[in-house]
């Protein structure tokens, strides 16, 4: 792919607020260790940020598919960094629920805009979708390093420091929501061709993604204590085994885009899940250091299909774009985290890798799901465009015109 600077800011901006989402997950072990919450408790934090940004997500994909909300872009990735940077300076666990929540709310409003102007912005390539994704596995692997940086170092007190990526963030709009103003002034827009939804599908392709979703945040949330206690009690072996989840998952994002420009998005995440079938297995009973090995293979082959389930359900529901981001990129994603407390209540009576077992059989009903999913065949690039008249083609968004990307 050639060079486009769009996709380049708002891939950089994707990392900035996906950190956001990694650093909950991150923030576990801290409040384990500084608080002594329980697993069920830590849980908690854990679905105070998935179930609001669960039920925002589609509501925000509804309002951008009626009205042009650029400047949710800048906005929503500040209200997700002051979330999380609020969330350790109270020893109140319901105020922590409420800092955390409020970052999921700043996430959810982000996912569904920033999927749409991407897909513009790539003229709906498989690849510039995939390198759209490839920032938000960014922000998750570099998540857990900066959370131990910061609050290793100087407590749960620190946690105010960790705004930086939204400021960052937030900078890195601007340049992009210019370029829609200098779109909007010229008054040029692009139509999309009339296409029936297929909605059965789309709903196939989200139960399948809420699989995804619920294997994903359960190793996310627990995996840096699943690797504490089987590395005998270090910190940094729970460090390391978050930050090889969140860095396999860069790799994979990236990969499904290619891998998608050989074979079709359906057979590519078919395959995928069903490799991951054994790889989630791996990291539950395989003992010693391959445990390493495991979660790097389950998180790439979670993340191959994810950037082609995004281009898939806006294919699917071709007339809601951004509500179909906002599925997709948002809700089944998000939902995830409404396991977490019944992961943790049984790890709480049992032991966690009792509770996590359940979680290998996620991805087969995922590979299941998309065996009865059909590839759709749609026209480029207009299917990437908006309705007619609210101006946003992808020419727009590249300074250099349509030959720039």
């Amino acid at each position: 792919m050639r060079k486009n600077t769009p996709i380049t800011l708002l891939s950089a901006g994707h990392a900035c607020v996906d950190v956001y989402q990694g650093a909950v997950a991150s923030l576990v072990p801290f409040f384990v260790a500084e608080r002594a919450y329980s697993y069920a408790a830590v849980s908690g934090i854990v679905l105070a940020a998935s179930l609001l940004s669960s039920v925002a997500q589609p509501v925000f994909g509804v309002l951008t598919d009626r009205w042009a909300m650029p400047w949710l872009l800048p906005v929503s990735t500040l209200l997700g960094g002051v979330g999380i940077a609020l969330s350790g300076v109270s020893g109140s666990y319901a105020l922590t629920l409420v800092f955390v929540a409020v970052s999921g709310v700043g996430v959810a409003a982000y996912h569904p805009e920033s999927a749409r102007v991407a897909r513009i912005a790539g003229r709906g390539s498989h690849r510039g979708m995939g390198w759209f994704s490839l920032g938000g596995n960014i922000g998750f692997a570099v998540a857990p390093l900066m959370v131990a940086a910061v609050v290793a170092t100087g407590g749960l007190r620190l946690t105010p420091l960790l705004v930086l990526p939204a400021l960052v963030g937030a900078v890195l709009c601007l340049p992009v929501l210019r370029a829609l103003e200098r779109q909007k002034a010229a008054g040029t827009g692009t139509a999309v061709p009339a296409r029936v939804d297929d909605k059965a599908s789309f709903v196939k392709l989200s139960l399948a993604v809420v699989c995804r979703s619920i294997v994903f945040i359960g190793l996310s949330t627990f995996i840096s204590l699943y690797a504490k206690e089987r590395m005998g009690g270090s910190t940094v072996a729970g460090t390391v085994a978050l930050f090889v989840l969140y860095l396999g998952g860069a790799v994979g994002s990236v990969l499904g885009g290619a891998l998608a420009d050989r074979w079709d998005r359906v057979t590519v995440a078919r395959w995928s899940y069903l490799l991951s079938v054994g790889w989630v297995a791996g990291v539950v009973f395989v003992p010693g250091p391959a445990f390493y090995l495991f979660v790097a293979l389950t998180s790439a082959g979670l993340y191959v299909p994810f950037s082609l389930q995004v281009t898939l359900g806006q294919d699917y529901l071709s007339s809601r774009i951004g509500t179909a981001s906002g599925i997709t990129l948002g809700l089944t994603v998000s939902i995830g985290g409404l396991a977490s407390p019944l992961i943790g209540g049984i790890a709480d009576a049992t032991s966690l890798k009792t509770a996590l077992a359940p979680l290998v059989l996620m991805p087969a009903l995922s590979w299941l799901l998309f065996r009865t999913l059909p590839e759709p065949t749609v026209p480029q690039p207009a299917d990437a465009a908006r309705p007619e008249g609210d101006g946003t083609d992808a020419a727009a968004l590249s300074p250099a015109g349509p030959d720039h990307g």
